[in-house]
Parts: structure tokens; C-alpha cells; sequence
């Protein structure tokens, strides 16, 4: 327990020596502008408009920002007030749920796989799985004495979001009504992640760049910022916004959409006076699902970018080559 930075950061002056990065990985002093054009997308609008706004955001960012996404401004900072609330617990009652072993369903660790890893990163997280809810919330933290209630209710809203975010997805592509229902989004897993402030910022980073391996996430980041995007090699802060969901196109994704849409990389970066605390909500395909293009989506002149694979396959791959800072789409790649 005594590797969870949000037991040890306050009497840290020094970052430990297994924090700090490499040269070439450190984000560096380096000033990091926000990003202006990341789109904000009003989901209470015209639905042709909307599908529109989020085609072109999926293709040109794999990123934006949601907002009147119909998830209450109080149920969103409630969740917010809960998750800090959990790591402010004393050690002994997080250590219940301390483990380095990925099979555990509901777990709090720090960095990503401290135990295999050469450098460790500056975050600890909270992870469980949320669907089917009456399944799992058995398994989560009964202190703080709202966390189930808060959390169980938050969660059944993200995923009826995620799913309707899907729903125009789908419409977008020109897909079958209903593709994303079943085993492309048989998952839900929250990741409740906190940053605490850090000695020197400029050694550490809270993720390392990567793109996320489900379908689709919904992020919830609160009010400080630390979000930076990969565009065009240049990283870009996504600035927070109030009450808004940061929403981006998963890896899967990109492969079912035969590479029309964008799964973006990003990474997080660290505050030297300021806790960070956001909630990822990954909506997920099943382990045995098969992921390939999707048949409408390819033909003679569109030939398929990706091989078919399952889900649970690419995974363990996908762990391997994020650590080592490889793109773990490329041994996907049909090669012409």
C-alpha cells in the first residue's frame, strides 16, 4: 500500500527516482497550448446537425467535448465530490482494494502495471466494472457511504449517453440501425483516476501518450486541467468546460469504421500545486466479440484496413506495445 501516491505525496519534496522518465518520454518546461478547436458539440440539437458535427470531429480530432448531454450538473459534480472523497480515505480502507493483479475486478492501484513496468506514472485509479449494474455493484467500495448510490445511478446515465453518442455514430457511417448493440458494447468500466501534485511536473507524466483499446470513452475531467491531445504532432490542453463530457474514439472503433474515424493519442500531464481527480467511463466490447470493419463500410475500391481478430486477443498485445511506446493497431494492418 505504501506504493499509492495519494498515501505518500504530502511528505514527498523529491520525486522518487522510479517516477522519473526518460529524457526523450518528460513532458518537459515546455508550454503546451490550449486547444481552440477541439469541436463542443450541443447534443440538444438538430439530430442531422449533430451526426454532421460529430462525423467530422471523430475524423479530423477522435476527440470533443459534449455538452447539454442530459447527465444533471449536480449528478456530475457529485460523482466528482465521491471519487475525491475515496481517496481521501484513510490507508486502511483503501487497502481493501489494493491489488496488482489485473483479474481482480474492482482494484485501486498506481501507475498502469507497476510490477512489469520500467517507470512508473504519477496516478493513482480506481477500476471496476459497471454493466450489467445488478452484477457488479456488489463489488465496490461501500465507504464512501454514498458511493454506490452516486455511482451506480452516474454510470446508467454514461452508458445510455455512450450508447446514443453510438446510435449517431452508427447513422453517420451508414451502418445497419442498431450495429452497436450486443457485444460491441456488451462493457462498461469506470476508471476512477487521481493525480496528485507532483514535486517537479516536468519528470513525470500522470498516462504516457496512448489511445484507448475500447469503443468509445466518456470523461468526465472536472475543473483542472492536465488533458493534453496529439494533433497533427503537435500536443494540444483540452481545456475543461463546465459540466461536459470529453468524449473520444476508442481503437475499436477506428478499426469498425475501416479507418474513417480517428482514435486519438493523449496523454496527461501533472500540476506541482493541485490535485487532478476525473472519471472514465469505457464503454467496451465483450472479450469474445470479433472486431473487424464493418462489411458495408468495405469493397473492391474500400478494401479492408484490418484484419478480424477478437477482442480479447488484442488486449494483452495492446498492453505490451503501449509500454514499449509502440502503435498497437500496426500488426492489425492489412499489408497491400
Amino acid at each position: 500500500m505504501a506504493r499509492l501516491l495519494s498515501n505518500m505525496c504530502s511528505i514527498q519534496s523529491v520525486v522518487p527516482e522510479s517516477y522519473i522518465l526518460p529524457l526523450e518520454r518528460r513532458p518537459g518546461q515546455q508550454v503546451v497550448p490550449p486547444c481552440e478547436t477541439i469541436p463542443v458539440i450541443d447534443l440538444d440539437g438538430d439530430r442531422n446537425d449533430l451526426i454532421q458535427e460529430i462525423m467530422k470531429a471523430s475524423q479530423e480530432y477522435g476527440f470533443f467535448q459534449l455538452i447539454n448531454h442530459g447527465v444533471s450538473e449536480e449528478q456530475m459534480k457529485n460523482v466528482m465530490v465521491v471519487a475525491k472523497e475515496f481517496f481521501d480515505l484513510p490507508v486502511e480502507e483503501k487497502e481493501r482494494f489494493y491489488s496488482e493483479d489485473p483479474n481482480q475486478t474492482c482494484r485501486i492501484k498506481t501507475s498502469i502495471d507497476f510490477a512489469k513496468e520500467k517507470v512508473h506514472f504519477w496516478r493513482d485509479s480506481l477500476r471496476h466494472p459497471c454493466h450489467p449494474l445488478e452484477e457488479n455493484i456488489q463489488q465496490w467500495p461501500e465507504n464512501p457511504a454514498r458511493y454506490r448510490e452516486v455511482f451506480g445511478s452516474y454510470s446508467m446515465e454514461v452508458r445510455n449517453l455512450g450508447l446514443q453518442i453510438l446510435d449517431l455514430i452508427c447513422e453517420g457511417l451508414g451502418l445497419e440501425p442498431g450495429y452497436f448493440e450486443g457485444g460491441l458494447t456488451q462493457s462498461q468500466i469506470m476508471s476512477i483516476n487521481h493525480y496528485p501534485p507532483c514535486p517537479d511536473p516536468t519528470l513525470v507524466l500522470g498516462l504516457p501518450k496512448h489511445g484507448d483499446p475500447y469503443t468509445l470513452t466518456l470523461l468526465n475531467q472536472g475543473d483542472v486541467p492536465g488533458l493534453q491531445v496529439l494533433k497533427d504532432e503537435q500536443w494540444l490542453a483540452v481545456k475543461p468546460l463546465p459540466n461536459a463530457f470529453v468524449v473520444n474514439i476508442n481503437h475499436m472503433l477506428q478499426i469498425i469504421s475501416n479507418g474513417k474515424l480517428k482514435s486519438a493519442d493523449h496523454r496527461v500531464v501533472v500540476s506541482s500545486n493541485v490535485a487532478r481527480t476525473t472519471i472514465a467511463s469505457f464503454i467496451s466490447p465483450s472479450v469474445d466479440v470479433l472486431i473487424e470493419p464493418a462489411k458495408s463500410l468495405v469493397s473492391e475500391a474500400n478494401p479492408p484496413l484490418y484484419k478480424c481478430f477478437t477482442f480479447g486477443d488484442f488486449i494483452p498485445t495492446y498492453i505490451i506495445d503501449t509500454h514499449e511506446g509502440k502503435d498497437p493497431l500496426e500488426c492489425l494492418m492489412i499489408r497491400s
